[in-house]
């Protein structure tokens, strides 16, 4: 059972710069894929990142690309987001999930750390 805790999240202008942080513990890390997600007050959760067990293949959509990154450090058992260029319209909750590697559901999920971004 793997327990995933996120932090780094906070208040920030708009044009800012914060680093979300997510340990992970209870299981072997390097077996996992993990993904960040984001739920904005009445709104669904959206997906904005993902990284492979090896830290190789990442993936943002377009609502993020080219500000955010995705990157994690398997002897810290740690997964990282970093988000640049922070624009009101990303406040919201910040989920850290981990599934096993391959073609899964996320199935881990971390308690989630809230960002907001003042205009």
């Amino acid at each position: 059972q793997v327990q995933l805790v996120e932090s780094g999240g906070g208040l920030v202008q708009a044009g800012g710069s914060l680093r979300l942080s997510c340990a992970a513990s209870g299981g072997t890390f390097s077996r996992y894929d993990m993904g960040w997600f984001r739920q904005a007050p009445g709104k669904e959760r959206e997906f904005v990142a993902r990284i492979s067990w090896s830290g190789v293949s990442t993936y943002n959509p377009d609502s993020v690309k080219g500000r955010f990154t995705i990157s994690r450090d398997n002897a810290k058992n740690t997964v990282y987001l970093q988000m640049n260029s922070l624009k009101p319209e990303d406040t919201a909750i910040y989920y850290c999930a981990g599934k096993l590697r391959g073609p899964a559901n996320y199935n881990y999920w971390g308690q989630g750390t809230q960002v907001t971004v003042s205009s």
